[in-house]
């Protein structure tokens, strides 16, 4: 059960309120980066729109991408900004919930679209002869809806569970927004199944996506220890540069917050800030310079759009 009527009921986000000194200065800093993530993946989605050239598997994926990143982000910031400029930190239940389940939605949608390029990118080098067939359209589709549909259910099925627990009063959470660990660990009831789920169905969802990540790589480096040519070596990885850093970047910070051994109550709640800032801000922020300067087309594009 949950009290979600009860006037009291209220999530106050502490945020960055221990570092008072620095509200002005993180607010400054984490507004600019928020501007960059959203123009910058605004310009991507334009020049794809915008060029026909790029109306392809690759670049459709980076389109959904760069959409994700700019829901990704603005599920979170808008709130840390607003609590770092005014005093008021509190949110309601019905507010924390869906802020919760935007941000498990739009995370778990990132991962998915992530691995699907991881293959898109391994038909290609692999396969290119039947790169056109493999990637048709109605697959490129295909795969973006699953990518959806199970970031909707694993969202779904996380924060009906939060909702089962009891909570009451003013609740103070050690956070930025409601992150879904921090909300389970001031429940007033027994959160024990909620923090396995999100080991095991969890690290099943994030594994699974991940491994085909993996699998992909493993055999395009086969694929490059068989070109000849150091030139070729160069041009086919320079294809994968731009998706594996942001690989790297992604899931080196989401593992640091939810899969190390440890339970809710003792987790480092300063070590989790800045590791949820890393994949839920930073990664978005990059995602554009990454694609966009390390890309001759987008920037051909970009040009064209700019004149």
């Amino acid at each position: 059960m949950f009290v979600a009527n009860s006037s009291t009921l209220q999530f106050v986000l502490l945020g960055f309120s221990d570092v008072p000194q620095l509200r002005i200065y993180l607010f400054l800093i984490f507004f600019t980066m928020y501007l960059v993530v959203v123009t910058g993946n605004l310009i991507i989605l334009s020049c794809i729109v915008y060029d026909r050239a790029l109306h392809s598997p690759m670049y459709f994926f980076l389109s959904n991408l760069s959409l994700v990143d700019i829901g990704f982000t603005s599920s979170t910031i808008p709130t840390l900004l607003s609590t770092l400029l005014s005093s008021t930190r509190s949110l309601s239940f019905p507010s924390c919930i869906t802020q919760m389940f935007c941000f498990i939605f739009f995370g778990i949608l990132e991962n998915n679209l992530l691995a699907v390029m991881a293959y898109d990118r391994y038909v290609a080098i692999c396969s290119p002869l039947r790169y056109t067939a493999m990637m048709r359209h109605s697959l490129c589709i295909l795969l973006v809806v699953i990518s959806w549909v199970a970031a909707c259910f694993h969202a779904l099925l996380h924060t009906l569970m939060a909702t089962t627990l009891h909570y009451a009063g003013i609740k103070h959470v050690n956070h930025f927004f409601c992150e879904i660990t921090a909300v389970l660990s001031i429940s007033d009831s027994d959160a024990t199944p909620n923090f396995s789920l999100i080991l095991s169905e969890g690290a099943v969802l994030v594994g699974a996506p991940f491994t085909c990540i993996i699998l992909s790589y493993m055999f395009i480096l086969v694929a490059l220890f068989q070109l000849h040519s150091t030139q070729g070596r160069q041009k086919t990885f320079s294809t994968c540069s731009s998706h594996l850093t942001t690989v790297c970047l992604f899931y080196g910070t989401i593992v640091s917050v939810y899969f190390r051994p440890s339970s809710g109550g003792d987790r480092t709640v300063g070590g989790d800030r800045v590791a949820t800032l890393g994949y839920n801000l930073l990664t978005p922020m990059l995602n554009p310079i990454i694609y966009g300067l390390r890309n001759k087309a987008i920037k051909r594009v970009m040009g064209k759009v700019f004149q």
